[in-house]
């Protein structure tokens, strides 16, 4: 089952930064605080990315598709 959730995280992750691409972090953050963008850009594609794969899994599952 763990092959089964990485497949899901690889498929999932390009969506996710695709859909973030639209987020401009910059205006939240100050001017010279471009790496803690950076940073949090990273944090919020991998929290994005293992709850929607997480979900999709648990609704598979539950599905009894997988």
């Amino acid at each position: 089952m763990v092959g089964i959730k990485a497949i899901l995280y690889a498929i999932i992750l390009p969506f996710v930064i695709f859909v973030m691409d639209g987020l401009d972090l910059n205006k939240i953050f100050k001017q010279s605080r471009v790496f803690q963008a950076r940073m949090m850009y990273l944090i919020l594609a991998i929290s994005f990315t293992y709850l929607v794969s997480n979900f999709l899994y648990e609704f598979f599952i539950s599905c009894k598709i997988i």
